[in-house]
């Protein structure tokens, strides 16, 4: 087996992650990648890479480095559109939006988005996109293909990660502090409810499209699964560190939860809310990818400057 259990645990209790290839990306001397994302139709993965300011492109098939868009400085939240077969990419150096083409592997434009974008949400049903800032803490709402800011607001302290609700109609965005769940309105960006959430740091998003559950990991080393109709928290499950990036498996109803020190991957069964499997990744691996059609889990290592790429079985 490739990762590792939590304490009581044995391979036969469930479904595990196993390591299926390494794939090598372009050196770097220090730093190392931000978030990513899977382009659905053709499998392919889109990463920022932070430390080079690019933007790296893994092949689904076969799985090799294919190819890098440079002009992404500090490149941080990367983010598809499906239906447009887009890509966009924000560069916190730049203070712009990078907008891909995913087939061609093409930049189109770019954005001007603010001083430090990092956050994005896209709105699937207006073909808007939330970009959050964590320098000057506005959240602006672009056109992507006009480049014109159609709304700005202030949000009530530093932005984390963002995610559009199809469901209910919203955006989500996680608060740092005060330690929060902020619900926008998707045409004025119109603070609708203000949810605190009880641990310390909200930083990755995700939720279970259709429901009103969202998940937060924070800083304070523990998932938190919030009500967002009520605002009431349904639970807390402890993680192995403090987190970064997270995502949901709707087939296998399990959350993967990144966290950078020590180094491993938690997966928590969001049935049971307790945690499943513990993953060994590489110190500093705080960003990875999940394909839900493929269930293939991209996990991006800095030191060794590669992707593990885990399956479902």
């Amino acid at each position: 087996m490739n990762g590792q259990l939590p304490a009581g645990f044995t391979e036969d209790n469930y479904m595990v992650l196993k390591l299926r290839n390494y794939v090598n990306l372009p050196p770097h001397s220090s730093g190392g990648f931000d978030h990513a994302d899977v382009h659905n139709s053709s499998g392919r993965v889109f990463v920022a890479h932070t430390a080079t300011g690019g933007v790296d492109i893994i092949g689904g098939e076969p799985l090799i480095h294919l190819t890098t868009i440079p002009g992404c400085p500090e490149g941080s939240g990367v983010l598809c559109a499906q239906d447009e077969g887009l890509v966009f990419a924000a560069a916190r150096g730049g203070g712009k939006i990078l907008v891909i083409e995913a087939v061609s592997m093409t930049l189109l434009h770019d954005v001007a988005a603010g001083s430090k974008p990092n956050g994005l949400g896209w709105d699937s049903r207006r073909k808007q996109l939330l970009v959050t800032d964590v320098k000057d803490f506005q959240g602006r709402l672009l056109d992507p293909f006009s480049r014109n800011v159609l709304a700005k607001v202030t949000l009530p302290g530093r932005p984390r990660w963002c995610i559009y609700d199809r469901t209910l109609d919203n955006f989500l965005v996680n608060i740092r502090d005060p330690a929060s769940l902020v619900i926008l309105a998707p045409e004025t960006l119109a603070q609708k409810a203000f949810l605190p959430v009880s641990i310390a740091g909200p930083h990755g998003l995700d939720l279970v499209q259709g429901t009103s559950h969202a998940f937060i990991a924070c800083d304070g080393q523990a998932v938190v699964v919030l009500d967002i109709k009520t605002g009431r928290e349904k639970s807390v499950v402890r993680i192995a560190g403090e987190p970064d990036v997270i995502w949901y498996n709707t087939i296998r109803q399990r959350l993967y939860c990144a966290v950078g020190k020590p180094g491993v991957i938690d997966v928590i069964d969001t049935q049971s809310l307790v945690l499943d499997e513990e993953i060994k990744t590489e110190e500093g691996a705080h960003t990875f990818a999940f394909d839900n059609i493929r269930q293939l889990l991209y996990a991006f290592l800095p030191q060794s400057c590669r992707v593990a790429i885990y399956e479902e079985m």
